[in-house]
């Protein structure tokens, strides 16, 4: 018996990296897994990767109506959900004077937004009892450069922990944040590989971890099943801080 066995869960942006993890992490213990990605032909990919009790579903977390769409479906195929793990987002970098609506309009439309509607969205379909994990970042705690929309965005997730905490404590759904430092996603390594500078901050970030490189997506998504599962069942309204020490020191 896996730790998630017989649970219903939800990964958004399952499609790659942190989420893709996470969605075979959930299959292994034991869920039936939703996944959700903007693209296709990414999410058949996925669904085939993770093999089995997985259902990929186009859906844009910033559109309502896709979301209204997604937990329709999910009603139909299996009626509940156990674990929401909102995981889509996107991250942007701006020096400071050089920010522009757009970045600001779609950094926010999907990191806060997407995210506050997904969960939302989700709890008629949620049990009392019912476990919702929040991907936010150390950048929400840490003042690095280029990084303050992506920081606001990731800081107003954490804060979300705490109040949905709140506001679920009479259903007793435990509500937690992730904050991954650097990990080594596809996302991550498109960014840093795009420039000169990107390839230099690659070696900053890993110098500066105590742990001395880049984490796993791997190693975020056993954090998950952690928060996930009743092996967590005193935790609620917490930030799990996942990062090699990055934050910490």
């Amino acid at each position: 018996m896996g730790k998630l066995a017989g649970k219903i869960a939800l990964v958004t942006g399952g499609n790659s990296g942190i989420g893709l993890a996470t969605a075979k992490r959930f299959v292994d213990e034991g869920a039936y897994v939703f996944i959700t990605g903007r693209r296709d032909r990414e999410l058949a990919a996925a669904a085939k990767e993770i093999g089995r009790n997985v259902i990929g579903i186009q859906s844009d977390v910033s559109s309502l109506a896709d979301l209204d769409n997604l937990f329709a479906q999910i009603k139909r195929e299996k009626g509940k959900l156990d674990i929401v793990f909102a995981n889509a987002g996107v991250a942007k970098h701006a020096s400071f004077g050089g920010i522009t609506e757009e970045l600001y309009d779609s950094t926010f439309d999907i990191n806060v937004k997407g995210l506050l509607f997904t969960v939302q969205k989700a709890l008629p379909l949620l049990p009392d009892g019912a476990s919702i994990v929040l991907n936010a970042s150390i950048v929400g705690s840490k003042g690095l450069p280029s990084n303050s929309v992506y920081s606001a965005t990731k800081a107003a997730v954490r804060s979300f922990a705490r109040t949905w905490t709140t506001d679920l404590k009479q259903r007793r759904i435990r509500v937690n944040a992730i904050s991954p430092g650097s990990i080594d996603t596809p996302g991550l390594t498109d960014l840093l590989a795009s420039s000169e500078a990107g390839e230099q901050r690659r070696k900053m970030i890993s110098s500066a971890v105590p742990l001395g490189r880049f984490g796993t997506p791997d190693e975020i998504a056993k954090a998950v099943v952690f928060l996930a599962s009743d092996e967590s069942s005193y935790v609620t309204g917490t930030e799990l801080f996942i990062d090699g020490g990055f934050a910490q020191v």
